[in-house]
């Protein structure tokens, strides 16, 4: 079937065999190469194409997006174009990105403009929350993980997005990669008085484009800063921890913030992230998305923190009642990961800063195995002032803290063990999230699993050989003598994990995670580490040989 573009045709349906529509006569062949197959959305001021480009042998589908002034005028028209070369630029320039459809051609016909893109075969993440429900806390910051690098990338590149939402972003089929779509400006609404302002912003950001309920106030008012886009990501976040959109929400009418916090049951640290994400004031937001990065990054550091001092803990305070426990450490006491239940203990919204000298005195003589070796205020100082540095959060202590009789707390279902049989057929079928998994010695050897989440996971000489791990979660993961061993673990995050005596021999580890991992006795010969983030300490009490290629992208030498 060929399918007709022009806005005014009644019936745009057309076999393949002819040339010209049969009810408005307009030509079906676009630029004489790009074979239209139907529409897939549209909007006020264009529309989306599905199409093949005929004159490549393959005839690859394509994206095609038209758009169509809504004006006469011709002033209108010469800024329509203006924004269309400009936007098609900006394409040009981003698409070189990996999870960006790339930009493979623009042009004018018959007073339209049109840009043809790559087209991304998957399902995005609206889809994704319908078909399998909502994600857990560490599937979000599994997504944040994934998402945040390309965001930081396109405003380098001095680009907003405007229009980041669960549509907007497509799990690829291929790869299993996150890929960031549908850039706005070519459905933007084209308004003259703009186009005779003196602002400092160019015409090409300056109109309210968005989704309602996702843009902030500022990006509606016409003013999109690249906070803006932390602003989306944020509410993004909340739609895949509750399954519900912002309107179902509702706003609170004295400050105008989205009221989100009973939809969804996550850890304080991550809470407060998300919040800042969604401060109404940009003065008061994450300017950047390497901030957010940072932020979640010491959230994960300050967990493995608590955690180590409430296990260190046990030892000499099992007389201490529960509610004394828990009032002095604890703010808000949800499941760390997601999907957990609420405590019933008493005071846990209470916000203890007042506390300095419990962690004075319990950092210092014992420390969790799974916390970096040097000095605590090295690694908060470079994040946030020393006020804020005390201010923690406990999470999954509703399995650690013990009551006076020394019973675990009732109301935890023990997780299904999973085999690789299993687990691949669950992934296969969309689930993507494994955290905390019991899967010592499983054999996934060969699996094609990228994105995984496998936070925490029990992975203890688990056959991982020539495995793609690409972009997965394994922080805090337990792969001690895991083999390893030429798998794919580009860009995946490594942080905390236990890698002691593990065959990572020719393994990819291209801009991988190793923040405080355990190299101890790691077999790292042969392995990629070019752009890992991994210190030459780490490295130092691993195995290397020549042809192990360092961050810096030189063999044997750091």
């Amino acid at each position: 079937m060929s399918y007709c573009v022009n806005p005014s045709c009644s019936n745009p349906k057309n076999p393949d065999n002819v040339v010209v529509c049969q009810a408005c006569g307009s030509k079906l062949l676009l630029r004489d190469r790009y074979q239209v197959l139907g529409i897939l959305g549209k909007g006020g001021f264009g529309a989306t194409f599905a199409t093949i480009d005929t004159k490549i042998p393959s005839k690859p589908l394509c994206v095609v997006k038209q758009l169509r002034p809504s004006s006469d005028d011709p002033n209108v028209f010469r800024m329509a174009k203006e924004l269309f070369v400009r936007e098609a630029q900006t394409l040009d320039k981003v698409g070189v990105h990996p999870q960006v459809p790339r930009l493979l051609d623009y042009f004018e016909e018959a007073q339209q403009f049109y840009l043809v893109q790559e087209y991304v075969k998957g399902n995005n993440l609206h889809q994704e929350v319908k078909k399998n429900g909502p994600f857990s806390e560490a599937g979000v910051k599994q997504f944040l993980s994934e998402l945040l690098p390309i965001l930081k990338y396109i405003h380098a590149q001095k680009v907003i997005h405007r229009d980041i939402k669960p549509a907007n972003l497509i799990r690829r089929q291929t790869d299993k990669k996150l890929v960031l779509i549908d850039f706005g400006a070519v459905k933007n609404q084209v308004n003259t008085v703009v186009a005779s302002s003196n602002s400092e912003q160019t015409a090409f950001t300056a109109f309210a484009v968005g989704t309602a309920g996702f843009a902030p106030p500022e990006q509606m008012a016409m003013r999109p800063v690249y906070a803006s886009d932390i602003y989306a990501v944020g509410v993004t976040c909340i739609y895949l921890l509750s399954g519900k959109s912002p309107k179902e929400m509702g706003i609170d009418p004295e400050t105008g913030e989205l009221t989100w916090e009973s939809w969804v049951e996550i850890s304080n640290g991550f809470a407060e992230v998300l919040k800042k994400m969604l401060e109404v004031s940009v003065r008061h937001r994450y300017k950047s998305a390497q901030e957010v990065l940072d932020a979640l990054e010491l959230t994960d550091y300050t967990l493995s923190l608590e955690q180590g001092m409430i296990m260190a803990g046990k030892g000499e305070e099992t007389n201490m009642p529960t509610q004394s426990r828990a009032s002095g450490l604890i703010t808000k006491v949800n499941n760390g990961i997601g999907s957990g239940t609420r405590s019933s203990l008493p005071n846990s919204s209470v916000r203890n800063r007042q506390n300095s000298s419990i962690v004075s005195s319990g950092v210092s003589s014992r420390t969790s195995p799974a916390m970096p070796s040097q000095p605590l205020s090295s690694h908060f100082n470079k994040h946030q002032p020393r006020s804020s540095q005390i201010d923690f959060q406990v999470a999954h202590t509703s399995h650690l803290l013990k009551g006076q009789n020394g019973n675990e707390q009732a109301g935890l279902k023990k997780k299904p063990r999973f085999d690789a049989h299993t687990l691949l057929n669950n992934y296969e079928k969309g689930r993507r999230d494994f955290a905390q998994q019991e899967l010592k010695a499983i054999n996934l050897s060969k699996a094609k699993i990228p994105g995984i989440n496998l936070y925490q996971a029990e992975l203890v000489r688990a056959n991982l050989q020539s495995t793609d791990l690409s972009g997965a979660d394994l922080g805090r993961a337990n792969l001690s003598q895991a083999v390893l061993k030429n798998t794919n673990l580009g860009q995946a995050y490594l942080g905390y994990a236990n890698l002691e005596q593990a065959d990572l021999r020719g393994a990819d580890l291209t801009g991988a995670n190793l923040k405080f991992a355990n190299l101890k006795a790691a077999n790292l010969c042969g392995a990629n580490l070019y752009e890992a983030q991994v210190t030459q300490e780490q490295l130092a009490m691993a195995k290397t040989n020549w042809l192990t290629v360092m961050p810096s992208g030189k063999r044997g030498f750091w």
